[in-house]
């Protein structure tokens, strides 16, 4: 599933060319997503211009007068730029025609993605209650600390909670507890602060890092341009299990948490 490096990738991918740009035309070849495109989705964005693209978690906001598009790439989507007449193939379901020529095509395999409309100033459930931004000075150890009193779950899956923190994928998670060098079968409400405040850090460090390098490349994901990310050649531990660490060299384990993916080091993570 595309992550919060992967989604801003296709932010910063798909900007330049939406940006002050007027909506022409909405082409929607298939309404069935995890939620139904809304049957007037054209009529809404049709003769608009986008004011702002924003991500919030994992979303991507187009911003008009009008009101806003919400996009989320569910687990296989994609959101490419076309600046040719090339056809649609079979899952490209909806194509965003500007003035200028080119156009936003949306890509979804397993349509579990989702383009919905929200009123100006309409706050959609599916934005409520989400923590900060892990980017943002909002998010810190000591928000992290706080959070964690009194919880017993995992701290893996603490950190991936979007109401705690938005965006913490899984294999973030795996990779900042990692460096942290916090196990992540530790239970949350038993960590320190000081542990806490490193792990902050961590968090911030490798998603500005798979921010810069566009994303990690698993499966279908590519970025607005259509390339793909190339954070994955730098992964420590996640896709890495029974390998030998990198700090270490003993054998990488792998368990499940909450029916994810867990690798971790059981010499150089407590």
């Amino acid at each position: 599933m595309p992550e919060l490096p992967e989604v801003e990738t296709t932010r910063r991918g798909v900007e330049p060319w939406s940006l002050g740009q007027q909506v022409v035309a909405v082409d929607v070849r298939e309404r069935r997503l995890r939620w139904p495109i809304p049957l007037d989705l054209a009529q809404c964005l049709q003769g608009q211009y986008i004011g702002a693209v924003e991500r919030r978690a994992k979303y991507l906001l187009f911003h008009t007068v009008a009101g806003s598009l919400l996009v989320h790439l569910g687990m296989s989507g994609s959101l490419r730029v076309i600046r040719d007449a090339s056809p649609p193939m079979r899952h490209d379901h909806v194509d965003i025609r500007f003035g200028s020529g080119d156009c936003l095509r949306f890509n979804d395999p397993r349509r579990f993605g989702c383009m919905l409309w929200l009123q100006p100033g309409e706050q959609h459930p599916l934005l409520q209650h989400l923590g900060p931004e892990p980017l943002s000075p909002g998010f810190s150890g000591a928000l992290l600390y706080r959070q964690s009193r009194g919880r017993r779950a995992p701290v893996k899956t603490f950190l991936m909670d979007g109401r705690i923190v938005v965006g913490v994928g899984n294999i973030y998670a795996n990779e900042a507890l990692f460096l942290a060098g916090i196990h992540p079968q530790r239970p949350a409400g038993r960590i320190a602060l000081a542990r806490y405040e490193v792990l902050a850090g961590h968090v911030r460090q490798v998603l500005s890092s798979a921010i810069t390098q566009g994303g990690t490349t698993l499966r279908d994901f590519v970025g607005g341009d259509g390339k793909p990310g190339y954070f994955a050649q730098q992964l420590l531990v996640y896709g890495r299990g029974g390998q030998a660490c990198k700090r270490c060299s003993r054998p990488l384990r792998e368990a499940r948490l909450a029916q994810r993916t867990t690798v971790y080091c059981v010499a150089c993570q407590r």
